[in-house]
């Protein structure tokens, strides 16, 4: 299923997609305002694991498109968000081992949606995004992935580091781009596997990468030392191609 992004404002409208189950990826209420509907919107979005940002008045004014925000300003996503069974599942019913993207921290939302096509057109399974400090499914988003959200499931997860310890139980191995790691052409990326792509200023953060099972770099002869994260991604997503074509 399919939402239109917006931004909704005003304190019934916002209660309201709460309560009826639209996908709201932040939630930005004024800073220090306290009286009951407020607090009963705050109470919801808890209810949905949904990031709450308590900010100035004057931060909610910029962002307002309606000038009547009332203290509260909700962001949809614009598609519906899977499951990380639901990935697990459409690599079950094609007969494939696993290949998921797991991205840490991408906050470029045309870097996200060019990741979700190239994930699409290697052939992987789904992406895993954490709930905060990266970009959600936006209206850019889906632009950029070129129609790719249509048809590769994105599931957006409280902790990558546990989702990466549930889904080694279930015979997934990990291996995430690092510039100190292993050439990618000497590792195994055969079988089961999940990417990790980390974000486009610092990487994938310490404890994801203690958490993968392989690091990989990709050669570079130029004098600048460092790929964009979209780049980086279909650089080492098509090495995994190659070795699963084998």
């Amino acid at each position: 299923m399919r939402y239109e992004e917006f931004t909704i404002e005003g304190r019934n409208a916002v209660l309201e997609a709460f309560r009826s189950g639209k996908t709201i990826d932040k939630l930005f209420v004024l800073d220090g305002c306290k009286d009951g509907p407020v607090q009963s919107i705050t109470r919801e979005a808890r209810k949905q694991d949904t990031i709450i940002n308590y900010v100035a008045k004057e931060r909610l004014d910029q962002m307002s498109e309606t000038g009547k925000h009332q203290g509260v300003i909700a962001y949809a996503a614009a598609y519906e968000y899977a499951e990380v069974e639901d990935i697990l599942k459409a690599a079950e019913e094609k007969g494939e081992p696993p290949f998921i993207f797991l991205l840490d921290g991408i906050e470029d939302p045309h870097n996200l949606g060019a990741i979700i096509r190239t994930a699409n057109l290697a052939g992987a399974h789904g992406v895993i995004i954490p709930k905060r400090r990266a970009a959600g499914l936006t209206a850019t988003v889906a632009k950029t992935s070129a129609g790719a959200l249509n048809y590769t499931p994105v599931a957006k997860v409280t902790n990558l580091a546990a989702t990466i310890e549930d889904l080694k139980k279930k015979g997934l191995w990990f291996v995430c781009a690092d510039m100190g790691g292993e050439l990618m052409y000497r590792l195994n990326l055969k079988g089961p596997i999940g990417l990790v792509i980390g974000n486009e200023g610092d990487g994938v953060g310490k404890l994801i990468r203690e958490k993968c099972d392989m690091t990989a770099s990709i050669p570079m002869k130029g004098e600048i030392d460092s790929l964009n994260a979209s780049v980086a991604a279909g650089v080492l997503a098509y090495e995994i191609v190659r070795q699963r074509l084998q």
